[in-house]
């Protein structure tokens, strides 16, 4: 009876049995890979599977001639660092970063190995790169969402409830792109065009989430939740406490309308990572990061929920439903 080979998962390392590689009979490569999720989320997995299929065309194959170890830091700080010292001991070839915190984090721990960003707003307002032309250093890049989004989520919120007279913009300190401020002129200035009274709603756990929406939920409350991995792990508690206070909110990522919040509008981060792929091949070939120019995005998407939208009481818009590219029902 012939015994199967299997792959198994090890603390968070994909691992292939050593008789594959060397059946292989070449040199294989190590790529570190830490992202800002959490583990169990599905989409944040799905965005790995979609960089580990780009290096595929790229003519890479885990358990042939590349092996990855990758790690999950569930948007929490201390394992950020914690994660980031880990992989940089382990000398991978390339690292892929995923977050603001998780590049910077990996940043301070080596300016030696190539590390290639998927999803970060303000590169250079992070240190992280000289500029986006000419990043030099040992980071490049892909940018998920530009500071004049601020203004653009509050624009649609608007659009969507037009009896919002109060919107806050929420965000995590410690995680959020220039530790909130990069957002922030754009949604003022949207503000103050459409007559909304601005609020800044720093939080740092779901206690503070709660506070923070529980404030808005008279009529003309909504909520615009800032693009931040920490935003993204607590979706569910975000989600629960803008429905149970009839507060509408827009998010920066599809992953919140189809849990059951209202709308998104943000870059589509399957593309961002489908786009590091070529990125890291150029990598583990002999280009240097410092002469990869940092890419921004190029594919956008709305995403609408009309089933929470109902539940709010709010009538979509046939204009804004005309430019949705997905409609919940």
């Amino acid at each position: 009876m012939r015994r199967r080979e299997v792959i198994t998962f090890l603390g968070g390392a994909i691992v292939w049995p050593l008789a594959v590689q060397a059946q292989q009979g070449r040199r294989v490569r190590r790529i570190g890979v830490l992202m800002g999720y959490a583990e169990t989320d599905q989409s944040a997995q799905s965005l790995l599977a979609t960089f580990i299929q780009s290096l595929q065309l790229s003519g890479w194959t885990v358990g042939q001639n590349i092996s990855i170890e990758s790690r999950w830091a569930g948007g929490d700080t201390k394992r950020i660092e914690k994660f980031a010292k880990e992989l940089v001991e382990l000398q991978p070839e390339v690292i892929l970063a995923n977050t603001t915190p998780v590049t910077v984090a990996l940043h301070r721990e080596t300016q030696k190995i190539p590390i290639v960003f998927a999803i970060v707003s303000d590169p250079v307002g992070a240190g992280l790169v000289a500029k986006l032309s000419q990043p030099g250093g040992n980071i490049t890049g892909f940018i998920n969402i530009e500071a004049m989004m601020g203004g653009k989520w509050l624009e649609l919120l608007k659009e969507i409830a037009p009896g919002v007279r109060r919107a806050a913009i929420m965000f995590n300190p410690d995680t959020a792109p220039g530790g909130g401020s990069y957002f922030l002129p754009s949604f003022e200035t949207a503000a103050r065009s459409l007559g909304i009274e601005p609020i800044t709603a720093a939080v740092r756990n779901d206690a503070d989430i709660e506070s923070a929406v529980t404030t808005l939920r008279e009529s003309d409350g909504g909520l615009v939740v800032s693009a931040d991995s920490f935003m993204l792990v607590h979706r569910r508690s975000i989600i629960s406490l803008t429905a149970r206070n009839g507060v509408p909110a827009i998010f920066f990522t599809p992953a919140f309308p189809k849990d059951g919040g209202l709308l998104a509008y943000g870059a589509n981060s399957l593309d961002v990572f489908r786009r590091a792929g070529p990125y890291v091949d150029r990598v583990l070939r002999g280009s240097k990061p410092g002469d990869l120019p940092v890419q921004v995005p190029t594919k956008f998407e709305l995403v609408i929920n009309l089933k929470t939208a109902r539940a709010l009481g709010l009538t979509v818009p046939p204009t804004l439903l005309a430019r949705a590219d997905e409609v919940i029902e």
